[in-house]
């Protein structure tokens, strides 16, 4: 948690992390988690026990559930970790019941409760708030369920592991990028405004965190407005909340944006009048919309964290864990609500601009022919993605 990030890292590391774990720095957190959304399903092949000869380890319940959150507070909900965590459950043999509430915590509930009931060895969820995670991990413990959290870290809660990425170094990461960016670049005034994630969500108490870190230490930077943006899409309040910032401070260098969906948001405003291209925009997630806003010059950067670096981590622990192993984590991160030190594998996130945007790409993260349409098409040709 206490590295600085570099602009660019390699994504071997990233990947590496599913076979070795990651960094083994202490690192803090505090707050709680997002919301959106109701219900889909989907399994991953698997037997009830594994053959040591296929090369799959051997369970006595190779039974595991999996609590996604939303659709709404990021696309990779639904178009990136159902996909990667399936694949990997079918390469552990392990069944995998995954499912997504679609922002009700009550709906989690029911669905936690129902995946106890079929039996499940372990359970992985990304919570929606503490609260009703703590309550979903608490009736684990009782039946003797492992719990793992899985991005999101349940404050008071009693996972026995958490996978997520270095949630305060992502946040270090988007300051420093926010830094770097063409329309700031030089200037020894500038002005800016933060438009955050939602208040329940710990990782968006961790970015800003991160992102305060750097900007706050500028010299010659001011903040003139800070506000959550609860992870609203384009067509929610992001929109109305950057509206205001802006006319607050109508001669603004930067906007410090958690995600890619809520810069969006703010480059819909910010065309209305005429500033697109002119004001430097973060974002988060390498979504194919924030792809596109960094091909037309619209918005800085975003932050690519490959799911292979949370989901691929989490499958094989799940696995370790169901044949009888007991994983030693290489980090641990404090629960403050909890007071106590949880078990933690933390991948690195990775800067993505113009000068390595084929990263997400090259890696299978994301499809050319989700981006690269109508208009965009000789821009991917240009910024060499295929």
């Amino acid at each position: 948690m206490r590295k600085a990030i570099l602009a660019i890292t390699a994504l071997g590391a990233a990947v590496a992390l599913s076979a070795a774990g990651c960094s083994s720095s202490k690192s803090s957190s505090s707050g709680s988690t997002t919301g959106g959304g109701s219900s889909t399903t989907s399994a991953a092949a698997g037997s009830s026990s594994s053959s040591s000869s296929s090369g799959t380890p051997t369970y006595k319940n190779n039974k595991v559930g999996i609590l996604l959150p939303d659709t709404n507070s990021s696309p990779r909900w639904v178009n990136s970790d159902p996909d990667e965590l399936k694949t990997q459950c079918a390469q552990y043999g392990l069944t995998c019941d995954i499912q997504n509430s679609n922002g009700s915590a009550t709906t989690m509930t029911s669905q936690a409760q129902s995946m106890l009931n079929e039996g499940v060895g372990v359970l992985m969820l990304t919570n929606l708030d503490s609260g009703s995670a703590k309550a979903i991990e608490a009736q684990a413990q009782a039946k003797g369920v492992v719990t793992i959290d899985y991005d999101r870290l349940t404050l008071g809660g009693t996972a026995q592991y958490y996978v997520s990425f270095d949630n305060v170094a992502v946040g270090k990461a988007q300051g420093t990028a926010l830094t770097k960016c063409t329309q700031v670049a030089g200037k020894t005034a500038v002005k800016y405004v933060e438009e955050d994630g939602a208040a329940t969500d710990n990782n968006a108490t961790l970015f800003k965190q991160g992102y305060d870190s750097v900007l706050k230490a500028q010299t010659g930077w001011t903040q003139a407005g800070d506000q959550s943006g609860n992870w609203d899409n384009p067509a929610g309040t992001a929109q109305s909340v950057f509206q205001k910032l802006l006319q607050g401070a109508p001669d603004l260098n930067a906007v410090m944006v958690a995600n890619d969906e809520m810069a969006n948001a703010a480059i819909t405003v910010l065309k209305q009048q005429g500033l697109n291209g002119k004001v430097a925009v973060s974002g988060q997630d390498a979504t194919a919309t924030g792809l596109q806003n960094i091909l037309n010059g619209d918005q800085c950067f975003t932050i690519y964290k490959p799911v292979k670096g949370e989901a691929d981590v989490a499958v094989k622990l799940a696995s370790q864990v169901l044949s009888g192993q007991k994983p030693t984590a290489p980090a641990v991160v404090h629960d403050p609500t909890g007071n106590r030190d949880v078990p933690s594998y933390l991948a690195t996130p990775v800067v993505v601009d113009k000068s390595n945007i084929t990263l997400p790409f090259t890696d299978g993260y994301q499809k050319a022919a989700d981006v690269c349409t109508g208009d965009f098409a000789a821009k991917c040709t240009a910024a060499g993605i295929k």
